[in-house]
């Protein structure tokens, strides 16, 4: 299914916001030479190109279903998302912590630190700017959940990504005004180039975090326990229903899941009873979840036992 209004827009405010910084910094480097302005830059850079990833998979997805396709393309979304966390630590952490490295062996003196101190100043506005419409729109979706529990168990990758994304900015752009601020008060440069292996570091255990979690959603995750525990109720509340033997979901999309159920129904129902007594089980199971089903349901007898009237 197409990506949802809450995703779309804090995609591209953090694009339309990193992009901006991006530039901004790669300014401040120009004037500075400072190797934690570069290592922000490039950072920058990584997450504005990841931000184009995750708008990539979200048109992707809305492709229609094929034949060799079946399903149809939604774990578009949990691919590009993955590939984010790659690109967050290939473009983003090795290089913050080969720069900071090497400047750290061969340290020079940062020109200009006013112009690293302003710009990072004016890039902490734009993505506190930037945060806040994340942590807004997630807010509409995460529900009761706290933050790493949205984080953790979010089917819908976009929001997670850039929430991390953000925090990960924000937290490294303090870092980096830490470097400099110290390699300016102490006269000592390697002060900048711990900050810039900082954020290498902060980078990669982003970057290990959505690669992670992004992995569990393409091996395919089921259904959260409230939408399964919505399910198995509606089933077994259904009147033809005399006994659940199990169930299986898996999303194959964000917002699409696949359900699999084993059920005992009536043993008065004939052929066409028990045709319509599934059709009937899979109207009520689309009632009561907002996301788009497809069902597959079994009918079999538990254990060969006679089944209870209700």
């Amino acid at each position: 299914m197409p990506m949802k209004g809450e995703g779309r827009r804090a995609i591209i405010a953090a694009f339309l916001a990193n992009l901006g910084i991006a530039f901004a910094k790669t300014i401040g480097f120009i004037f500075t030479g400072a190797a934690s302005m570069l290592a922000e830059a490039v950072h920058s850079f990584a997450d504005t190109s990841n931000q184009g990833l995750l708008i990539l998979g979200g048109n992707l997805a809305k492709r229609k279903k094929t034949r060799e396709h079946q399903f149809g393309f939604g774990r578009e979304r949990y691919f590009w998302a993955f590939v984010v966390a790659v690109v967050i630590f290939s473009l983003g952490a090795v290089f913050a912590i080969y720069e900071g490295l090497t400047k750290l062996v061969n340290p020079h003196d940062i020109d200009s630190p006013l112009w690293a101190v302003g710009i990072l100043l004016f890039a902490i506005i734009v993505e506190s700017y930037s945060m806040k419409i994340a942590i807004h729109e997630s807010r509409k979706v995460k529900g009761k959940m706290g933050w790493w529990a949205f984080i953790r168990h979010s089917k819908v990758p976009e929001l997670p990504v850039v929430l991390l994304e953000d925090l990960g900015a924000l937290v490294g752009l303090a870092l980096a005004l830490a470097g400099v601020g110290l390699a300016m008060w102490t006269g000592d440069s390697r002060f900048d180039a711990m900050g810039s292996l900082s954020i290498g570091i902060l980078l990669g255990i982003i970057a290990v975090i959505l690669g992670i979690e992004m992995r569990s959603l393409l091996l395919g995750e089921s259904a959260s326990e409230d939408t399964q525990a919505k399910l198995e109720k509606a089933i077994r509340n259904h009147p033809k229903v005399c006994k659940l033997i199990h169930i299986r979901t898996e999303h194959i999309g964000p917002e699409e899941l696949l359900v699999a159920a084993k059920v005992e129904l009536s043993g008065e129902l004939d052929a066409k009873g028990v045709a319509a007594a599934i059709n009937s089980i899979e109207k009520v199971m689309r009632s009561v979840v907002e996301m788009k089903l497809t069902i597959y349901i079994e009918p079999d007898i538990f254990n060969g036992e006679e089944c209870p009237a209700k």
